[in-house]
């Protein structure tokens, strides 16, 4: 199966989880398409000035791959710079946020899988 870009589903959240700006998320597979192991394999793309704030993952993990720009995470507390080619994990239990504190996009590949 091919899934073609233009055929993908896309939201656009305000304020997700309390972050400033629009996150545009780009759905990549469906949670069905993931034999409902996890609920999101998605391509996120965030502006300059635009984050996704800080929540907690309980019963399941999640993983940014930075595709591009530049973004600070809050890894449990830890604020820590990621740029294109970094790998973030957030395992159940722990938390994180992620801010674009670029002046480029920021795009990453998200994904959550259930434990």
């Amino acid at each position: 199966m091919i899934k073609r870009r233009e055929n993908y589903t896309v939201q656009k959240n305000e304020s997700m989880r309390g972050g400033d700006g629009v996150v545009v998320i780009e759905q990549l597979l469906t949670a069905d398409e993931l034999y409902e192991k996890g609920r999101l394999f998605a391509r996120i793309i965030l502006e300059p000035g635009c984050s996704i704030g800080h929540h907690v993952h309980e019963g399941e993990m999640e993983s940014y791959h930075i595709i591009a720009g530049e973004a600070e995470v809050n890894d449990n507390g830890e604020v820590v710079r990621v740029n294109a080619g970094d790998t973030v994990l957030t395992k159940s239990g722990e938390g994180h946020s992620i801010k674009n504190t670029g002046n480029t996009t920021l795009e990453f590949i998200a994904l959550i899988l259930h434990k």
